[in-house]
């Protein structure tokens, strides 16, 4: 829906940050990759080397997005306790000085260079593609593939496994650690993929040709990782499963390939031990701040304090973290960790976790604002939209995880929410089977059309109506009432993902997990248009950049397969 541009030349709420009397969590100065008091990796500064220059604080411009005050909802019997850790100190309340005033606006405003820079997208996680497409016969066409590894019986590109891309500007590659014919190519579109065989592989879009040597780091990756939407030469990703020791968040120098920063392995302030990160985490970009969610039910937020000398060609951070934690009333085995990838808009974070809870954060003082019930160990990623009067929607999902509501089958709503009272305005469910650590339900993200596809949600609903089916429907966003469905005899859990042509007309990818095959629809009427075989299993979450599609498998190839 086309929104309504509300402008607000209000000044943006103060907070003022509860603080360590102005410490700062470091390592010593110039000891690269010695670890802090806290146990946290720091590197990137050279002994004897000039002090880095803070990166250039953004001055904020009045925004065109509508105010957003969530209702807060008595959440004291199902949000038993919160905890914060500012640095080393635990502290009873946060609050930040205006510096660090964190908003997030529209989709169109988180990144500012040419890119795909997080799984789905952006803030709003409502797209992975770039450009449009020129379809002729609507087909799939050439394609090149580069072969990847595994690592520890993980192989290829699992969930949620989507691919990052980037168009660089000629004089950051200069200092990047590409090969030479990759620097000279003007207008070079680079895919960057985080792997289940602990790399992360560099690719020409146009060719398939490796522009740069593969980046091993030694975790087996499921989540896509981040790039910095400011087009500083920085990746964010963290490990899915143990590796060369325990996973943990690195903060990764693409100049180099440097680890610039590690945390999160083993953290003593984790209410779970189990260390993983398939979140896509977000970096606020007016505040040098990156958000990042992790399995180990701990919520990062870190000012990163970025120095970034794009002529000299040197990129430092030197991050102070703070942790947020809760817990709940849920009673599951799990209910401490979040896998999906949050959404944030207006100082608001929304996220899942495993323990059925949906919640609404205020970033800027780490309340909970709202909590949903969303019954069961949820994996998917949500989707936010604004409608055309300024009020914010969520359109969410879940899993089935065996054994909780169910041994045999179990209801699976896909659900509209109010964003500012956190109040359901409609479901539609569908009956799903599931099998041990492997759940059916929803599990890849939810998609919304735009444009010629305005008013209809796409998801993707795993082994429904069988145990190994799948179903791929179109909602009515304002009735949640199926315009079409299609079924296929293989799950999903990858995300339909919507892209455009020149002509107007919009369209839906949509991969299967056992059968391997990726479908190309007619996203009005579910017309299926061609089916791209890969012979393999495939999780991953596709990226259209223009007229090409890319996607991993689990065959070990990652596949750059043009649309025609």
């Amino acid at each position: 829906m086309l929104l309504v541009l509300i402008v607000c030349l209000g000044v943006l709420v103060g907070r003022l940050r509860s603080a360590l009397s102005g410490e700062e969590e470091a390592a010593p100065a110039g000891l690269s990759g010695v670890q802090a008091e806290s146990g946290e990796q720091l590197s990137g500064q050279q002994e004897g080397g000039p002090a880095p220059t803070d990166a250039p604080t953004p001055t904020p411009v009045p925004t065109a997005w509508p105010e957003f005050q969530p209702t807060r909802m008595d959440t004291s019997g199902q949000i038993l306790s919160t905890a914060i850790r500012v640095g080393d100190t635990d502290v009873s309340s946060y609050q930040a000085d205006e510096k660090h005033i964190i908003d997030f606006g529209g989709p169109e405003d988180y990144a500012k260079q040419p890119g795909i820079f997080t799984f789905r997208g952006n803030n709003f996680r409502n797209s992975s593609t770039y450009g449009t497409a020129q379809l002729n016969a609507g087909l799939f066409g050439d394609y090149w593939s580069v072969a990847i590894g595994s690592m520890g019986g993980w192989g290829g590109s699992g969930w949620t496994g989507q691919a990052l891309a980037m168009q660089w500007p000629t004089e950051v590659k200069q200092h990047m650690n590409m090969y030479d014919w990759a620097k000279s190519k003007e207008d070079m579109v680079e895919v960057i993929y985080a792997t289940l065989a602990g790399r992360v592989y560099f690719i020409d879009l146009e060719t398939g040709d490796q522009t740069r040597d593969s980046l091993y780091l030694g975790y087996p990756f499921k989540g896509a990782g981040s790039l910095d939407p400011r087009g500083y030469p920085l990746m964010y990703l963290g490990g899915g499963v143990a590796g060369d020791g325990t996973p943990r968040i690195m903060i990764v120098s693409l100049l180099t390939g440097e680890v610039l920063f590690t945390v999160g392995d083993n953290d003593p302030f984790a209410p779970r031990a189990w260390s993983a990160w398939d979140s896509a985490p977000l970096v606020d970009a007016e505040t040098d701040q990156l958000i990042y969610p992790g399995e180990n039910g701990v919520l990062y937020l870190m000012d990163l304090n970025t120095s970034y000398d794009e002529a000299g060609g040197t990129i430092h951070v030197r991050p102070d973290v703070t942790r947020f934690t809760y817990t709940s009333a849920s009673g599951k085995k799990f209910y401490y960790g979040m896998e999906d990838s949050a959404i944030a808009w207006r100082g608001h974070l929304f996220i899942a976790d495993n323990g059925a809870s949906f919640l609404c954060i205020n970033l800027n003082t780490l309340e909970i604002e709202w909590r949903f019930d969303c019954l069961d160990d949820t994996n998917c990623t949500g989707v936010l939209e604004v409608d055309e009067t300024g009020h914010p929607y969520l359109y969410m999902s879940t899993s089935f995880h065996l054994g909780w509501r169910s041994s045999y089958t179990a209801e699976i709503p896909v659900w509209k929410i109010d964003a500012v009272t956190g109040q359901e305005v409609w479901h539609h469910s569908y009956t799903c089977y599931s099998v041990a650590d492997l759940s059916g339900g929803v599990q890849g993200s939810l998609s919304l059309g735009t444009g010629p596809l305005e008013g209809i949600l796409y998801v993707s609903v795993a082994r429904c109506p069988g145990g190994w089916d799948g179903m791929l429907v179109a909602l009515d966003t304002d009735t949640g009432e199926e315009v079409w469905t299609y079924h296929s005899d293989s799950y999903s859990w990858s995300t339909p993902v919507c892209f455009y042509d020149t002509d107007g007309n919009g369209y839906v990818l949509y991969a299967t997990a056992i059968e391997g095959e990726l479908m190309l629809f007619n996203g009005k009427n579910g017309d299926l248009l061609d089916e791209f075989e890969f012979g393999c299993t495939v999780e991953a979450t596709p990226i259209v950049w223009n007229n090409t599609v890319v996607i991993g498998t689990r065959g070990q190839q990652i596949y750059g397969i043009t649309l025609g």
